[in-house]
């Protein structure tokens, strides 16, 4: 069965690997085109074209898709190597391009799409994410059959995954090897059974919801809210775009890395300091406290309580 791959960073890359590692033919990649990155602002390839490169696979790198679009070229050149490679199917993941008609129509199959999140639930940009700030017990990713609409195409496959206290980056590693084996998963039944493969699981039309890109603006906490949501909110910003938090002493915002749930009967304002220590920086919330346990000021390194409160003058 031959597989075209369309993905770009990290969350594709290992899906990427697992399907070639599995035996399955994947003569074309698709990535998005190189972005300047780091101190020098060079020009650096995502994890999944690096991973391409070293498995000698051919690699597209289109502007855009769409024949009608700024760059219809680049979206003609691609079709016309689509049309002759003719793959059976296009497995998609955190690709970061529109999919026109055009190419979900153009393999046997179809495009499947790898979605972190359980459908419908948490459609869109930052599923991961999302799903922590909300206080989702569990998540997981599932194999959906992509159609025009934003992530509403039926789910072919799905695995779960309890969230427990992961932090975003956390969440994502655990549902990235997920993602990878369940496509593996469902290009071995796709490949044994073919269209027979799978009943197709419609999604309902209750429950769904957005997750919205994360912000700068929104990364910077409110103390008058309960610690229960700023502590979801920690982890889910953590590490991008990273949790800032005012402190007295401090000119500017300070970035939280990790903080725990804090039992505690003193009633202060919300923004006071209750407690510093070497086990963390108590603060009183809107309703409880939370103790912040890694920090990092602006333009320093990160830090564990122990040493950041060593350096803090008032």
């Amino acid at each position: 069965m031959k597989v075209v791959f369309a993905g770009t960073p990290e969350f594709a890359r290992l899906a990427y690997a697992a399907i070639v590692d599995a035996g399955f033919e994947v003569p074309l990649v698709m990535t998005q085109p190189d972005r300047r990155a780091g101190r020098g602002m060079k020009l650096s390839p995502g994890a999944v074209k690096q991973e391409a490169l070293a498995r000698g696979a051919q690699i597209l790198q289109p502007v855009s898709l769409r024949l009608d679009g700024k760059y219809p070229e680049e979206a003609a050149a691609t079709k016309k190597v689509l049309e002759a490679l003719q793959p059976d199917v296009m497995v998609v993941a955190a690709y970061g391009l529109i999919l026109p008609q055009w190419t979900l129509d153009l393999p046997k199959y179809g495009c499947l799409n790898i979605h972190a999140s359980l459908l419908p639930r948490w459609r869109g940009a930052a599923p991961i994410q999302r799903a922590i700030e909300a206080g989702d017990e569990y998540s997981g990713v599932g194999i959906m059959q992509m159609e025009s609409g934003l992530d509403t195409g039926p789910v072919l496959l799905e695995k779960k995954l309890k969230i427990d206290r992961m932090n975003a980056a956390e969440l994502h590693d655990a549902l990235a090897q997920l993602g990878a084996e369940a496509i593996v998963e469902a290009l071995t039944k796709l490949r044994a059974q073919g269209a027979e493969a799978f009943v197709p699981n419609v999604q309902a039309t209750e429950g769904v919801t957005y997750a919205d890109k994360l912000t700068k603006e929104e990364a910077l906490l409110d103390w008058s809210e309960s610690a229960a949501v700023l502590e979801r909110r920690i982890r889910a910003f953590t590490p991008v775009p990273g949790a800032r938090v005012t402190l007295a002493g401090f000119d500017e915002p300070v970035k939280v890395w990790a903080a725990e749930l804090l039992e505690t009967t003193q009633n202060a304002a919300p923004g006071t300091v209750l407690a510093r220590s070497a086990t963390g920086v108590d603060v009183a919330c809107g309703q409880g406290a939370l103790r912040l346990t890694e920090l990092q000021r602006a333009g320093g390194r990160r830090q564990a309580a122990e040493q950041f409160v060593q350096g803090w003058r008032e």
